[in-house]
């Protein structure tokens, strides 16, 4: 006969429903209901629904995978927050990122490992997702520790390039911050580029700062990025490596913007502090994502040692505890 081993079976259970959650958080962030419990602690499902033009039945689906691990309690006809709700709203971001945005690479995860299929444009991600994601992301995570940095700086803040985009936010907020100040955002992902231009419309900023559909890796120089001052980047430095590669778009860097005094790249880093069976939110879902997309990960230490190569001088270390392994990096040209 066989044994039921009910530890095993509860834990198997636990990972089963965790999954479902995920996408759940990150859906009940989009559509609001996140914002609403926190706001008033209480929600009535039917009515929500109908406030918000959703199903009812999946919209109570939604919160049954949300309460299975806590993150809300159900009574009725109505949802209350739970005891992990406060902990979920924090970190709602990071499952929206993996969710939505990289749901599709998970999804083709037994096709991505084969080596045969590794080749071209072997997997997709969902880029306006991942934007809406990496726009809370930065501005919870990473921002505090940015402005302090910013703070910092010997110099007036007149002309600045931001190095894959997004959503424009940051920029809007470094324009914002230093008045006649103007900005250019690159990013590869033309649909990226088109939400951040309607934001910055929308923020009566267009005539202050313009995009550029190009890759990061390979700019070649333009007379608008001849006076630029500031660069900054973050959330996509990884895709530099691996470290000959990063090397070269460092030194590219140095040439396409001559007249940057410091540049400020914030990133997350593989780790290598934890534990298999003790990972912090985001980290495995971010290693295990870019192991599968072909990109390995460098550490902090690697990221320390290819900067003079490149030709910039780390002047600082801004370490950040959230998302785990992750720093901006304050550079001056070498």
């Amino acid at each position: 006969m066989e044994t039921i081993d009910m530890d095993s079976r509860r834990a198997v259970a636990g990972v089963f429903n965790s999954a479902v959650a995920a996408s759940a958080i990150g859906a009940a962030w989009e559509i609001g209901a996140l914002d609403h419990l926190n706001e008033h602690g209480k929600l009535d499902v039917a009515q929500f629904a109908e406030d918000n033009d959703l199903d009812v039945d999946a919209t109570h689906a939604l919160f049954q995978a949300l309460a299975s691990v806590g993150v809300v309690e159900r009574t009725g006809a109505h949802v209350l927050t739970g005891r992990h709700f406060a902990e979920t709203l924090r970190a709602r971001s990071l499952f929206h990122w993996l969710m939505q945005g990289s749901g599709a690479l998970f999804a083709a995860m037994p096709s991505v490992l084969r080596k045969a299929n590794r080749t071209g444009r072997f997997y997709s991600r969902d880029a306006a997702a991942i934007g809406y994601a990496c726009r809370e992301i930065n501005a919870r995570f990473f921002d505090p520790v940015f402005w302090s940095a910013m703070a910092g700086l010997d110099f007036p803040v007149r002309r600045v390039a931001d190095l894959g985009s997004g959503s424009g936010q940051r920029l809007l907020e470094i324009v914002r911050a230093n008045p006649g100040a103007t900005g250019i955002g690159v990013d590869i992902a033309a649909p990226v580029l088109e939400f951040s231009a309607g934001e910055l419309a929308a923020a009566g900023l267009a005539d202050r700062v313009t995009f550029i559909e190009a890759d990061v890796r390979s700019l070649d120089p333009r007379p608008e990025f001849a006076d630029v001052e500031l660069l900054t980047c973050f959330m996509m430095g990884h895709d530099f490596w691996p470290r000959a590669n990063c090397v070269a778009t460092l030194r590219r860097l140095r040439t396409v913007f001559p007249n940057a005094r410091r540049f400020l790249l914030g990133d997350t880093a593989r780790s290598t502090a934890h534990a298999d069976t003790d990972v912090p939110v985001f980290t495995l879902g971010f290693e295990v994502g870019h192991a599968l997309m072909g990109v390995r990960l460098p550490t902090l230490n690697d990221w320390l040692g290819v900067f003079e190569e490149g030709g910039w001088r780390c002047a600082k270390t801004h370490l950040i505890e959230t998302p785990a392994a992750s720093a901006i990096f304050e550079l001056e040209p070498a």
